[in-house]
């Protein structure tokens, strides 16, 4: 079922989580899972994501939680801590649509880039350490830890992106404890710092473009 006549970018309504896919003109191959943060919708990230790969397909999801006038990923006690019974339901249900996805937009998981930010990047930390396989390439603008119990999940083949923001005084001083739980499991860690908040912006796109175009993807062109 897709609410919109025309099909790039529709809201469709045919898996188990809400999302809008938009094609590329001369499309390199290469994918984005798009996980926006809290109290949003899964359009927030699509300018981003444009401005970090012009010819990728994007596969922006919306989260299932409703919060106020938008959506979030799983539900919250306080600002840092969250449910974590919401996280592995949410989390599960999520790697499942990825597969669903892939299969039906005939997706290479292996050419796929998952970016998420705040709420969303926290699905993309839980998705590597619950399910792994999935993910291979991930960014995580302005993430923390939010799982209280972690499996023993080997992630050494998968290059992880985290960007805080030096003025996010909420979130930043979590940042840290997020690189050595995802290094502790094997992960290559990319950690960065930008001068703002908790809002992301071009700064962010400039270093994701920086990180994509790395060791990983001059030996995938050899």
């Amino acid at each position: 079922m897709i609410d919109e006549t025309s099909q790039d970018g529709a809201l469709r309504r045919d898996l188990a989580f809400h999302y809008r896919l938009y094609g590329a003109a001369d499309s390199t191959g290469d994918c984005f899972f798009l996980l926006h943060g809290s109290g949003v919708d899964e359009t927030t990230l699509v300018p981003l994501a444009r401005e970090i790969a012009p010819r990728a397909t994007l596969i922006a999801v919306r989260g299932r939680v409703v919060q106020e006038d938008g959506f979030r990923w799983f539900a919250r006690i306080t600002p840092t801590r969250f449910e974590q019974a919401s996280i592995r339901t949410e989390t599960e249900a999520f790697a499942g649509f990825v597969a669903d996805a892939a299969t039906r937009h005939h997706l290479d998981l292996s050419r796929t880039i998952f970016l998420g930010y705040s709420n969303g990047a926290n699905l993309v930390s839980s998705l590597m350490l619950l399910h792994p396989g999935l993910v291979e390439r991930a960014a995580l603008l302005r993430p923390m830890p939010v799982l209280d119990d972690v499996p023993a999940t080997d992630l050494s083949k998968v290059r992880v992106l985290m960007i805080a923001g030096a003025a996010d005084l909420t979130y930043a001083p979590f940042a840290p404890a997020l690189v050595t739980l995802l290094s502790r499991h094997g992960a290559e860690i990319d950690a960065r710092i930008v001068p703002s908040g908790h809002e992301f912006g071009s700064a962010d796109a400039a270093i994701v473009r920086q990180w994509l175009a790395g060791p990983a993807a001059v030996a995938q062109a050899g």
